[in-house]
């Protein structure tokens, strides 16, 4: 059985990244590591509008972060900008942004300012955006950043979003940044006739995409893929109808059986890179369905994450189980990047932990049954799991994955 390896910083950010634009040290030329990450993580994810594109080119993300993040601006992953709150990756705000097809005569709305980065790429596109934070101390920050750097037909406001704003209203897109259980009547009334929506909706830490249009008054919707959002800040987070039980962590879809949308997406995972659902009963280690990895080239992404929660004051080990198969397996670009089953533990201001991981896995080997014990942090309140060949080369499936609180 391999080992449970504790990795380092380094170790995580590569399980995150795979492909890293720079190392810290060597953080000199901001255009040209957002070009790369544009190259690899925007269009190399999938996003295909020109547009928008361009404009996330052009949008200087290590402006809206805290100057401690900055040496991570230009990775494709969520950070830190305080209150519990986190600026959303790029390949998020690029995808959100393409599925509401911005016209240069739109007027927006977006829910949850958060950074500015959004609006700030939205401003690009569109006549007038309109965008409201219910954190009075991200607000007045974003609203400096975004005035600094002169974006001048982004308009901003403290409140509560969901009540939008219907002094601007009606608008001809909506984009809803944090995740509410379901689509708040206000937004409802406030979108214009034939308008467009998007919004991650669903429990805590299992959400999904959906892009609405209004047509005669009524919402027509449609599934898209899982998202994963902070949670949000405010009484909608604390009336959810669901709430997760951190004392009794467990993963959503670990054998990969419920799809959606036309790509069938696996429900529950998100961030996915170089994946697909394979459906053969005959093939699969359990059920009818398996997730498969295929990656050619050094480096690159190939991934799937899923977030849970987790108290380590009431948790303090974890029993995680998987099936496994992989195929002419070989690293990435340096010794960092090989196939794990990684749990990164985070703290109640999202601070990362540290990470546990199950592997490397290496060569080809048929399915395999694999079961750890690990230690969690004290001080995690939530976690995230990350499967894939995590910038490695070969061919690898996993069916069946399990997570469970345990004695040590």
């Amino acid at each position: 059985m391999n080992p449970t390896v504790r990795l380092s910083l380094f170790g995580c950010l590569a399980l995150m990244c795979c492909r890293s634009p720079v190392l810290a040290q060597s953080l000199s030329n901001w255009e040209e590591m957002r070009d790369r990450m544009v190259d690899d993580e925007v269009v190399g994810a999938g996003v295909e509008n020109e547009r928008v594109i361009e404009a996330i080119r052009r949008t200087p993300r290590h402006e809206f972060v805290p100057r401690s993040e900055r040496s991570r601006a230009y990775y494709d992953m969520a950070l830190p900008i305080g209150s519990k709150q986190t600026i959303s990756p790029p390949f998020i705000v690029a995808y959100m942004t393409e599925q509401i097809d911005p016209q240069p005569d739109d007027r927006v709305l977006e829910i949850g300012t958060g950074s500015g980065y959004q609006a700030a790429v939205l401003s690009q596109l569109v006549r007038d955006v309109y965008s409201i934070e219910i954190v009075p101390a991200l607000g007045r920050q974003a609203e400096k950043t975004l005035r600094r750097l002169k974006y001048k037909n982004v308009h901003t406001k403290i409140g509560d979003g969901f009540q939008g704003w219907p002094d601007a209203a009606p608008f001809d897109k909506i984009i809803v940044t944090c995740s509410p259980e379901k689509v708040p009547q206000p937004l409802i009334d406030q979108l214009a006739d034939d308008g467009l929506m998007i919004v991650p909706v669903g429990e805590r830490y299992q959400q999904n995409f959906y892009l609405f249009r209004k047509h005669d008054g009524q919402l027509e919707s449609e599934a898209l893929r899982a998202t994963l959002f902070v949670p949000m800040t405010g009484t909608a987070e604390q009336r959810r109808q669901r709430q997760p039980d951190p004392q009794h962590p467990e993963l959503v879809n670990g054998g990969f059986e419920t799809v959606m949308g036309d790509n069938e997406l696996p429900e529950g995972w998100h961030y996915l890179r170089q994946a697909e659902i394979i459906e053969d009963s005959s093939d699969a280690a359990q059920g009818e369905r398996f997730i498969h990895f295929a990656n050619e080239d050094p480096g690159r992404g190939c991934r799937a994450l899923q977030g849970f929660a987790i108290d380590g004051r009431e948790v303090s080990h974890l029993r995680l189980s998987f099936r496994i198969r992989g195929k002419s397996i070989r690293p990435g670009q340096d010794r960092t990047q090989w196939p794990y089953v990684a749990i990164t533990f985070y703290d109640k201001r999202r601070g990362m932990l540290g990470t546990e991981a199950v592997g490397p896995f290496r060569d080809t080997f048929d399915w395999t049954t694999y079961q750890q014990v690990i230690q969690v942090p004290v001080h995690s309140r939530e976690a995230i799991i990350r499967i894939g060949l995590l910038g490695a080369t070969g061919e690898l499936d996993l069916d069946d994955l399990r997570v469970s609180s345990t004695k040590p």
